[in-house]
């Protein structure tokens, strides 16, 4: 969300908030200055590619804590550092090669102390102030004063600007201050005098500005690789995907409490398959069976055994957007039941070169309560989705060494949170996998939704999945805007097939979007129909509040249509802010996008928690713990509304000064059809 220019404090002007796109941008922007102080510390290109990415993601996910430009500027060059520090520690991988000059002061660079090379970087790379360099290393003006002076005294030692050097060390301190024509008059007099008549100082001081000079010079001629972004956006576009579909669209239920959230979006299993391994004439698993008829697969029955949990491979179907793997677990010794975890303990043979990174396979939670995984004992029937082959036939060198140890009163929540003992070993696989085609249709069909464009470009028909692809507007109507659209179903050549409700994509264009439905298994569409369910949107309503924590609590202000309560300001180790809201009775907003500006904007740290409840489209109520993903998808048409946020200022006694909301997020749910002819 972009804040008007005449509330935004100063933030960067092409930083929006929560905006993915422009914090790239951002990066993109800065990223020789960004790239050399990386440089300073890791010297891989590699290694620089995973810098960037992290903080990206760090910057993006962090982004509400942010109030100002110079908070913005300093922050993120502090958590750079930290990510530089933490990838330098690690020490795995080989210094790449770089030009002889640039390698000299790199090398001689290398050899400082911490901080006083992140002193001279942010002073001459970045051209930052001695009061800002000293605010991102937490320092004093002083101490970073003689940090530059002792590390300019180190580098020329490195680069080997004389040998000896006797200067005075009462003046020595004084060098950079003197070369930089900040000294009061009475001191810079004495310390020409004092200059003119030592000799030795007069070549300390004379190899100490040579040594500043060169740094200067060989940081202004310091180019980056062409193209270096190119590879992290990609790698943030996957992620964006990943995120997405991990988080289970967690757009559907608003901002939701972690704690739910996980039970909704962190799982990556797939349901059961048949009751009992044998096969005859028909094949009895359901959900195999379909693919087996249509000829898009073949029984396989790989097998391989360790400690007495055997894994049989039953079969495969491979297609552009997964390759489905379908398998049965049997432990030959016990009546103990284990499924795979798609996330842990599952490896490809070359991925990289064999399969498609660009694309995250969809997935499903388990059906841990399905009669086919209850019917017997020491068997488990599941499937997993691996990324789509690159080439349209290929091997797939599977390797496990992992296994969830699941129990009869196991459940969902138990297959992410650790709550499960793990079986180790290592079972191998040789699985030959067949790309089956794909068969696309360009839509080209724009309408409105809620007023907002929407675009309908491609209808996808691919053996494991029917996707529809779509794109809204990234500048959107006024202070208006999509985050995302949940659809009800799909109707082709009249079979309605089910929307996914953990399926879906976000594309690597930034804005364009793929719904997943159920698999159609034909090869031809003629008209389509599609059903929308809701839309999530968000609104820029910016309001700010001021705070003051000499008057008496609660109090409460107007906001969207309605009375939000400031319980609570409190000012301590850490200082605390609470706001509620409990009457959600058509309230305009589910949650509201916010932040507490402090007296000390550039150094706060803020953790931010909130309650909240669901409620469904009657109008009753559930409590975030009665959500089960089972309950959830039962009810379908829930919403999240926040009724107490609370802030913790972490610091030493900072106050607040004043509430400052953005804006507001909503779920419009709707009955709409889009009607498109194919023929």
């Amino acid at each position: 969300m972009i804040i008007p220019n005449k509330v935004n404090a100063g933030l960067p002007e092409d930083i929006s908030r929560n905006d993915l796109l422009s914090i790239v941008g951002w990066f993109e922007k800065h990223q020789r200055s960004f790239y050399i102080l990386g440089w300073s510390y890791l010297r891989n290109q590699q290694q620089l590619e995973e810098l960037f990415y992290q903080t990206i993601l760090k910057a993006r996910k962090d982004f509400p804590k942010i109030k100002s430009k110079t908070t913005f500027d300093i922050w993120v060059t502090r958590v750079f550092i930290d990510k530089c520090r933490e990838l330098a520690a690690s020490g795995s991988i080989e210094a790449s090669e770089e030009s002889d000059a640039h390698e000299e002061l790199f090398n001689a660079l290398e050899q400082l102390k911490g901080e006083e090379r992140e002193a001279l970087v942010f002073t001459y790379l970045q051209g930052l102030s001695s009061e800002e360099t000293a605010s991102l290393l937490q320092l004093s003006v002083k101490e970073v004063k003689e940090l530059l002076v002792s590390g300019i005294q180190s580098l020329r030692n490195g680069l080997r600007y004389g040998e000896h050097f006797n200067g005075c060390a009462e003046y020595q301190k004084f060098y950079l201050d003197y070369l930089g024509r900040n000294m009061e008059r009475p001191l810079k007099i004495d310390f020409e005098k004092h200059i003119y008549h030592c000799p030795e100082c007069q070549e300390d001081l004379a190899s100490f500005q040579e040594a500043q000079l060169h740094l200067t010079k060989i940081m202004e001629a310091f180019q980056i690789p062409a193209g270096f972004m190119e590879s992290i956006k990609e790698r943030i576009a996957q992620t964006e995907n990943l995120r997405q579909q991990k988080n289970n669209k967690r757009n559907r239920i608003g901002f939701i409490a972690a704690s739910v959230l996980a039970i909704l979006m962190c799982t990556g299993f797939f349901t059961g398959a048949f009751a009992k391994v044998y096969y005859s004439l028909s094949e009895e698993n359901p959900e195999l069976r379909p693919f087996l008829q249509a000829k898009l697969g073949e029984r396989l029955n790989l097998v391989a055994e360790n400690n007495g949990v055997k894994i049989k491979i039953k079969s495969v179907i491979a297609d552009e957007v997964q390759t489905l793997i379908f398998y049965e677990i049997e432990d030959t010794k016990k009546n103990n039941q284990y499924m795979i975890n798609f996330d842990d303990g599952v490896y490809v043979e070359d991925e990289q070169s064999i399969m498609n990174e660009q694309m995250y396979p969809p997935y499903n939670p388990p059906d841990l309560e399905s009669d086919l995984n209850k019917e017997e004992q020491n068997i488990y029937h599941g499937k997993i989705s691996l990324r789509p082959l690159l080439k349209d036939s290929g091997t797939v060198k599977l390797k496990i060494t992992k296994m969830m140890k699941l129990t009869r009163g196991s459940s969902v929540r138990d297959t992410f949170s650790g709550g499960l003992e793990e079986a180790r070993g290592e079972w191998e696989f040789e699985i030959p996998v067949v790309k089956q085609p794909s068969t696309e249709y360009e839509l080209e069909k724009d309408i409105e939704v809620e007023g907002l464009p929407v675009r309908m470009e491609k209808l996808i028909l691919t053996p494991t999945a029917t996707l529809l692809q779509y794109s809204m507007g990234y500048a959107q109507s006024g202070k208006k805007r999509i985050d995302n659209i949940d659809f009800a179903s799909l109707e082709v050549n009249n079979k309605i097939l089910k929307a996914d409700l953990y399926g879906g994509a976000s594309l690597g264009s930034w804005h364009g979007y793929q719904a997943q439905f159920e698999p159609l298994f034909e090869k031809k569409a003629g008209k389509i129909e599609v059903k929308f369910k809701r839309l999530y949107l968000s609104f820029d309503d910016y309001k700010s509040i001021r705070l003051d924590p000499s008057k008496q609590y609660p109090q409460t202000f107007n906001y969207a249509g309605s009375r939000i309560s400031i319980d609570k300001v409190e000012v301590g180790k850490p200082t605390t802010v609470v706001l509620s809201n409990h009457d959600i009775k058509d309230r305009a907003y589910e949650s509201f996008h916010f932040n507490i500006v402090t007296e000390k904007s550039e150094n706060t740290s803020i953790e931010m928690d909130s309650e909240g409840v669901y409620v469904d489209k009657s109008g009753k109520k559930y409590d975030v713990h009665q959500i089960t993903p089972a309950l959830y998808e039962k009810l379908e048409y829930l919403r999240h509304f926040s009724t107490v946020e609370r802030v913790k200022i972490q610091g030493d006694n900072l106050v607040p000064q004043a509430l400052e909301i953005y804006g507001y997020s909503t779920t419009k749910y709707l009955e709409d059809v889009v009607r498109i002819s194919l023929e």
